[in-house]
């Protein structure tokens, strides 16, 4: 009896088979504490918004103010109110138009309480009014707009 060892499979060479290799073998996964335990996020946005409280929002006021700052990875960001007050959270959701929001942009919006306490607001039918000079704007498909 000899003691050799098989050789390593070779990789197949047409792309199809790869395919069918990768459906058929079962993936190996390194165990995660956080896998399975993900909390949803509890902050409402546009799809997970009740229709009462879109309603709600879309009645009130509108209400002027000034992006603080904004990040496109995170999804989200906050207003300064222009009559003051504490600032307003804002989700990417909730931003109406065909730029994202940069600091400085000046914006109105309208506002709705956040679940479960309805202490904190949100802004919500976000609209830029006017983008903030000498700051390159982004579309949300990409391109880059100097103002």
């Amino acid at each position: 009896m000899s003691s050799e060892t098989p050789p390593p499979p070779q990789p197949p060479t047409h792309q199809a088979s790869v395919g069918l290799l990768d459906t058929q073998r079962a993936r190996n996964r390194s165990p995660s504490p956080l896998r399975g335990n993900v909390v949803p996020s509890p902050l409402p946005t546009r799809r997970t918004r009740t229709f009462s409280a879109t309603v709600r929002a879309s009645q009130g006021p509108v209400y002027k103010g000034v992006c603080k700052c904004f990040c496109r990875s995170k999804g989200h960001g906050f207003i300064t109110p222009a009559e003051g007050g504490p600032d307003i959270f804002l989700h990417i959701s909730d931003v109406e138009g065909e730029y994202v929001p940069v600091e400085g942009d000046e914006v109105t919006y309208k506002m709705c309480s956040i679940p479960p306490k309805h202490e904190k607001l949100q802004a919500v039918e976000v609209v830029i009014t006017h983008l903030a000079p000498g700051s390159k704007h982004e579309t949300w498909s990409g391109h880059v707009v100097s103002s």
